[in-house]
C-alpha cells in the first residue's frame, strides 16, 4: 500500500491532478513573463516531481501507464498533421547529423562513467548498455536491452529510477539555456529571434504563439477521429509485423522488426505519408496542434513524477552518478561539436533532448518554445534513435561484458 496522501487507485483525483496541473502550467505560461521563460513544460515537471518527493502522489500508477501507453500515441499524429515530409526534408537532414553528433557525447559518457565506477557498481556492463541505448533513443531501447542482456530486476529498477530523475533535471536545463546570455552571445539563434519577431509588443512568447484562432466541431471531430484511425492502423500493423518477421540473430530479421515492428516508429511513419499525400485534408484540419500540446503536457507532468530522490538514495546513489556522468557529457559534446559545425543553439538543444528523453520530449520542447520549424525534423530524426540506439547500445554491452 502506497504512503501517500493520493493512492495510487485513486484514479479519477489523479486524472484531476494530471488534467489539472497541465492546464495550471499552460495559464501560468502565458500569463507571466518568468512562467515563459522557464515554459510551462519545465512547470509541469518541476510541480509533479516536488508534489511526488513530499508524498502527496504516487510514483506508480495506471493512470500514469494510460498516459504513456494512450495519450501520447494520439498526441503523436496530431502534432504532426502539418508535417509534409516534402517541405522539411531539407531541415531533417541537417538535424540528423547534429543528432548523431550528440549521440557521440551518450557513448564518450558511458565510456567514461563504466571506466569510472566499473569496480564499485555490480552488473555496469548491464546498465551500461541500457542507459546507451535508452540515451539514443529513449526507453523503448532501455526496456529492449535490459531483456537482451537479462538484467536483474532490482538493477534495472533502480537504473530506471536513476534514469527517470536525471531525464527530469536535464530536460529543465535544456529548457533554460535559451534564456542565458551565456549561450545566446555565443550561438546562433534564428528560432528565438523569430518567434520574438512574431511576438505581440507587451504579450509574452507562449501568449503570443498560442493566441486565439477560429476551430468548429468538425475540425475536432477530425482531428481526434483522424488520430485514432492513424494509431489504431499503425499498431495493429506493427503487431501484424512483429508476428511475421522471424526472431532470431539474422541482422536482416532484426532490422525489419526494429523498423516495422516498432509501433512508434510505424506510427510516425504512416502519419507522415499520410500527411504528405494527404495534404490538403490534414493542412486545413484546426486545433490538431492545440490538442495534441495538452496531451504533451499531461506527459511532462508524468515525467516529472518517477523521480524519487529518497528512493534513489536507498537504492543506488552510484548508479545516479553513472547517469549524471552520462548526460554531462551529452550536453559537453552537443555544445562543443554543435559550436564547431556552426548549428543553431535550438538544433543542438531539440538533438540531446532527442537522445536523452527520445523524440517525444524534444518535440514536446520545440512545441513549448515555439520552435515550429524544429518540430517535425525533430520527430522524424528522433525515431531513427530507437533503431540505432539499440545496436549502439548493445555494442557497448559485449564490449563492457568483456571487463
Amino acid at each position: 500500500m502506497s504512503n501517500t496522501l493520493i493512492k495510487p487507485d485513486d484514479i479519477w483525483i489523479l486524472w484531476a491532478f494530471l488534467a489539472g496541473w497541465a492546464a495550471v502550467s499552460i495559464c501560468l505560461e502565458q500569463k507571466y513573463k518568468w512562467a515563459s521563460k522557464m515554459s510551462g513544460a519545465v512547470i509541469a515537471l518541476v510541480g509533479a516531481m516536488l508534489l511526488s518527493n513530499l508524498k502527496i502522489i504516487p510514483t506508480e500508477s495506471v493512470v500514469y501507464d494510460t498516459v504513456w501507453g494512450y495519450v501520447i500515441p494520439l498526441a503523436i499524429p496530431l502534432l504532426l498533421f502539418q508535417a509534409n515530409i516534402l517541405k522539411i526534408w531539407k531541415e531533417s537532414g541537417k538535424l540528423l547529423i547534429m543528432f548523431f553528433l550528440s549521440a557521440v557525447g551518450t557513448v564518450a559518457g558511458s565510456i567514461i562513467g563504466f571506466f569510472l565506477l566499473k569496480d564499485v557498481i555490480p552488473g555496469l556492463d548491464k546498465v551500461g548498455a541500457m542507459m546507451t541505448g535508452s540515451y539514443i533513443g529513449g526507453g523503448v531501447n532501455f526496456a529492449a536491452l535490459s531483456t537482451k542482456f537479462e538484467a536483474p530486476g532490482d538493477l534495472v529498477s533502480s537504473a530506471v529510477v536513476a534514469d527517470n530523475m536525471i531525464m527530469a533535471l536535464y530536460i529543465f536545463v535544456l529548457m533554460l539555456l535559451p534564456s542565458l546570455h551565456f549561450f545566446r552571445k555565443r550561438f546562433s539563434t534564428p528560432h528565438i529571434e523569430e518567434v520574438e519577431r512574431n511576438s505581440v509588443t507587451g504579450e509574452n512568447n507562449a501568449a503570443s504563439y498560442w493566441k486565439s484562432k477560429e476551430i468548429s466541431l468538425k475540425d475536432i471531430a477530425l482531428a481526434v477521429s483522424s488520430a485514432f484511425i492513424l494509431v489504431a492502423v499503425s499498431f495493429k500493423l506493427a503487431e501484424v509485423f512483429g508476428n511475421l518477421i522471424p526472431t532470431g540473430e539474422n541482422f536482416i530479421f532484426t532490422l525489419l522488426r526494429g523498423i516495422l515492428g516498432d509501433k512508434y516508429l510505424l506510427l510516425t511513419t504512416i502519419t507522415l505519408i499520410a500527411v504528405t499525400v494527404f495534404s490538403n485534408f490534414f493542412e486545413k484540419i484546426r486545433g490538431a496542434q492545440e490538442i495534441g500540446t495538452y496531451l504533451i503536457y499531461l506527459f511532462f507532468v508524468v515525467i516529472g513524477i518517477p523521480a524519487s530522490i529518497s528512493m534513489i538514495i536507498k537504492q543506488a546513489p552510484l548508479l545516479l552518478v553513472f547517469v549524471l556522468i552520462m548526460v554531462v557529457v551529452n550536453m559537453l559534446v552537443s555544445l562543443g561539436l554543435g559550436k564547431v559545425f556552426k548549428f543553431s543553439l535550438e538544433e543542438i538543444i531539440v538533438a540531446s533532448n532527442a537522445n536523452i528523453g527520445g523524440p517525444t520530449t524534444a518535440a514536446a520542447m520545440a512545441i513549448s518554445k515555439g520552435w515550429t520549424k524544429l518540430i517535425a525534423p525533430i520527430m522524424l530524426v528522433g525515431t531513427l534513435g530507437y533503431i540505432v540506439g539499440n545496436y549502439i547500445g548493445s555494442a557497448i554491452g559485449y564490449w563492457f561484458s568483456t571487463f
